[in-house]
């Protein structure tokens, strides 16, 4: 049976006011009484149950989420799951905003940051960009004591607490194997469009893709990437333009800006000669999948990288382990013979 409060006060030879004035770190403790309360703890092999003790004081946990402002798919899906989560938050105890800057730029994100210093969240949960100065105030935030998550895209280097995201060089290893089977003994040119280079998401899945096209389909020789902004009016006009070169064999949209995409492939590629591997099933890859314009789909569940970052924050802010297992997110490929 586990020891509780009362047992404590007991061994102790104290009140339970005093008992509940330790736990809490509270004043008004003599040390000698102190000390007598801590020893009947390790003694008794107490263990608090925070989770318990902050519904009981009915604590709430304000959290904000970071997101790029950005007129692509995914992320107005990530900002439907974090409206969901707001609907939860009378059961969850959390209070959540969202910040939208301007995608892919670091300075904009620093000023955000530099300005939740001073209102003091219980936690933060952004999607990164990739930068020092970015870096030097999420370190800066973390010495200070607030818990931060990266979200989809991580700032490695950096001393955030979590990452809720897929593993992206893994990611872009199993395009390139995906695309270079479905391609088979064919020769010729790929395209890859990006969002930007800025963040590490979309360069980690690049390394893993260049890597193994490298090693086991030399005879694919990959083209300078086009940097989109995740804009589908951008990524439209970067692929129709490369689909000109009558070498192109296959694209692998590693980032955003998936329907610009679809829409150049649809003006171009009608006769289907062209392998292509995407990231995030959302409506429009859906119907890409369906009608053989889109030949696989690389899919993050953007409600589990959600519900992962707030698990994350609450337990950090209260000082709990995370489970790990339970945070890893995975990576789907979806065909359209598979789609959920």
């Amino acid at each position: 049976m586990r020891p509780t409060v009362h047992d404590i006060a007991a061994a102790a030879g104290v009140s339970l006011a005093t008992v509940d004035r330790v736990l809490n770190q509270r004043p008004g403790v003599r040390h000698v009484t102190r000390e007598k309360v801590e020893s009947a703890i390790r003694e008794l092999g107490y263990v608090r149950d925070v989770a318990a003790a902050n519904l009981a004081k009915g604590r709430t946990y304000p959290l904000v989420f970071i997101l790029p402002a950005s007129d692509n798919t995914f992320m107005h899906e990530l900002n439907a799951e974090i409206r969901q989560a707001i609907l939860r938050s009378p059961a969850e105890r959390t209070d959540i905003r969202t910040i939208e800057v301007p995608a892919f730029d670091p300075a904009a994100l620093v000023a955000v940051l530099e300005g939740l210093s001073r209102e003091k969240p219980c936690g933060i949960a952004m999607v990164a960009t990739d930068a020092p100065e970015v870096r030097a105030v999420v370190d800066r935030l973390v010495h200070a004591g607030f818990p931060i998550v990266t979200l989809v895209s991580d700032l490695t280097g950096s001393l955030r607490h979590h990452y809720a995201g897929v593993d992206n060089i893994a990611a872009g290893r199993t395009a390139a194997r995906l695309l270079g089977r479905f391609l088979g003994p064919r020769k010729g040119k790929i395209a890859v469009l990006a969002g930007s280079m800025l963040v590490r998401d979309h360069r980690e899945r690049l390394e893993g893709f260049t890597s193994v096209m490298a090693e086991e389909f030399p005879d694919l020789a990959i083209l300078p990437v086009l940097e989109g902004r995740d804009d589908p009016e951008i990524a439209h006009m970067l692929i129709a333009e490369a689909l000109g070169n009558a070498d192109i064999v296959g694209v692998y949209s590693l980032g955003a800006g998936n329907r610009g995409l679809i829409r150049a492939l649809k003006e171009k590629a009608v006769d289907r000669t062209l392998t292509v591997i995407a990231h995030e099933l959302t409506a429009h890859t859906r119907a890409a999948l369906i009608d053989n314009t889109i030949d696989a789909i690389l899919n993050q569940n953007a409600g589990h990288e959600v519900r992962s970052a707030i698990r994350v924050l609450k337990a950090k802010a209260d000082g709990l382990a995370v489970i790990e297992a339970q945070e890893r997110i995975r990576l789907d490929i979806f065909l359209k013979d598979n789609l959920p």
